[in-house]
């Protein structure tokens, strides 16, 4: 009898240790360390709608994608620059300590020996003096020796030494060989994996708030349970303290002693429970976004339990227009065929149409300075033609090229993945479902059982371990039921993250 009523004691025991371990499993446990509650401590009550609209705004997840994204459709943009004329213009002034010159040396031009007609037979006086005094002869011819003509060294200014230059240089490239093609084709697959990373925050943003949120509406109905369970178990210990003092005899104090150590047992994973609500409430608010002595207490009371409707394969199949990271790698692959198209551009020439206009200000005339020099506009047609760069170009198109096809290998395995973790969230939501059913009747029924035990405890028709086991087992059945309640919200929720809300939607006729 002895042992029989030890493997009783032993096996109460073991209902409130398996009650204790649910409550860390779904909570984390105990850290260690107790939250101290402060005055100072915020506490708002919001529904899942509300947390969802808060989390949008207050997330900083959210802000840094959009900025990835602003980043993304910039570079994009960079690249469309190239098809247009590239037109910059320039101006400087510039002072010379001393005029620029040019010195001509001094030289001698030698003239040969000859005679000086007068044209049209025409004569020119000359007058010779004579002994006789002046005489004038009229000649049409004069004779001039070889001589020498000396040139001295000349010192020529240039321009003055105070400059303003203006000029406007445009560039336009008209063929490219694909380099600008493909560069947008780059820029332009970024921008959709950037927006598909921002869905993918979006879509973990609500998750997590959606995961959090029932967490918080479970830890607070868990809580309740241990109050509940712990007053009924508190009732219970006065009874049996009456019955064993007052009674016929058949309850003993060992019995009162039993149920004293299973009250205080129960205390203290009451006191845990309601750390857990607290911080529960705390964990939502910080995934929110929202400051650390800020709580939200959920709006819900209970955990909804809606069934899902959606049939595998269509779900599968039909997933991967609405998934972020299969569109995710469906635009890595456009940009990376675009790296491939850039890097052959590398084989083919280039020609570019240049053009500059130029005005120059200079207070000298001379020189340099002249009028034709001080302004004026030049045309020209460039050509770049590669000849040999040895195999470099061969090379780049090579690892590109091999770079799509990694992707696109990548995106078999993704794919087969997403297929699989639906696959996974889907026979889950199955599991859960009937979970639910049987926990339900599992609860109802423990429910009913504590309240025949409890009834005939007070006519002292059963034994006080089968009391107490009843209530710990109503107890256990309600929070095994409220953690079916959240896994399958849970697992919807992966359903969410997975497909997006689109497919979610879809499959539940929502429009």
């Amino acid at each position: 009898m002895k042992n029989i009523a030890f493997t009783k004691k032993l096996r109460a025991a073991g209902v409130a240790a398996i009650l204790a371990a649910m409550t860390n499993l779904a909570f984390g446990g105990d850290t260690g360390q107790t939250e101290k509650t402060t005055t100072a401590t915020a506490i708002r009550e919001l529904s899942l709608d509300q947390c969802l609209n808060e989390a949008q705004q207050n997330s900083h997840r959210r802000p840094a994608s959009k900025f990835a994204v602003l980043m993304a459709e910039a570079q994009h943009r960079q690249a469309l620059a190239g098809y247009w004329p590239q037109i910059s213009g320039t101006a400087g002034y510039q002072h010379m300590d001393e005029s620029p010159d040019f010195l001509f040396p001094a030289s001698a031009v030698r003239t040969p020996a000859q005679t000086l007609t007068i044209p049209n037979g025409g004569t020119i006086p000359i007058t010779f003096q004579t002994p006789g005094g002046p005489v004038t002869v009229p000649v049409n011819a004069i004779p001039v020796p070889a001589q020498n003509i000396n040139v001295p060294a000349q010192d020529i200014k240039l321009m003055d030494p105070n400059n303003f230059i203006a000029s406007m240089n445009a560039t336009w490239l008209i063929y490219d060989g694909g380099m600008r093609q493909g560069l947008r084709e780059q820029t332009a697959g970024l921008v959709d994996m950037m927006k598909q990373e921002a869905r993918r925050t979006e879509l973990e943003i609500a998750d997590s708030v959606k995961r959090m949120y029932y967490g918080a509406v479970l830890a607070r109905q868990l809580h309740q349970l241990g109050d509940d369970t712990l007053a009924r178990m508190g009732a219970t210990l006065n009874l049996t303290e009456t019955m064993y003092k007052e009674g016929s005899g058949k309850v003993m104090k060992t019995d009162w002693l039993d149920n004293k150590v299973m009250v205080e047992t129960l205390r203290s994973m009451v006191a845990l429970l309601e750390k857990n609500d607290a911080m529960a409430q705390a964990a939502l608010a910080n995934t929110m976004g929202l400051p650390w002595n800020t709580s939200i207490k959920p709006l819900d009371k209970e955990i909804p339990f809606t069934p899902f409707a959606g049939d595998l394969d269509d779900m599968v199949s039909s997933a991967y227009q609405f998934n972020p990271d299969w569109n995710k790698v469906e635009a890595g692959i456009s940009a990376a065929e675009g790296a491939v198209r850039t890097a052959n551009s590398d084989y083919y020439p280039k020609l570019a149409v240049t053009g500059e206009l130029h005005k120059w200000w200079n207070d000298y005339n001379a020189g340099m300075a002249t009028d034709n020099n001080k302004e004026g506009w030049t045309v020209g047609v460039g050509l770049q033609i590669p000849i040999f760069s040895g195999f470099l170009t061969k090379n780049k198109v090579a690892e590109t090229r091999a770079q799509v096809d990694k992707i696109k290998q990548e995106q078999f395995l993704l794919k087969d993945g997403i297929g699989l973790q639906i696959k996974d969230a889907f026979l889950g939501l199955n599991a859960a479902e009937k979970s639910y059913q049987a926990t339900l009747d599992a609860m109802t029924a423990a429910t009913e059982n504590r309240d025949l035990n409890t009834r005939a405890y007070q006519n002292e028709l059963v034994e006080t371990e089968k009391v107490i086991r009843s209530q710990l087992m109503e107890a256990l059945m309600s929070a095994q039921h409220y953690k079916a309640r959240y896994d399958h919200v849970v697992l919807q929720s992966q359903i969410d993250l997975l497909v997006g809300t689109e497919m979610v939607k879809r499959f539940q006729g929502v429009k």
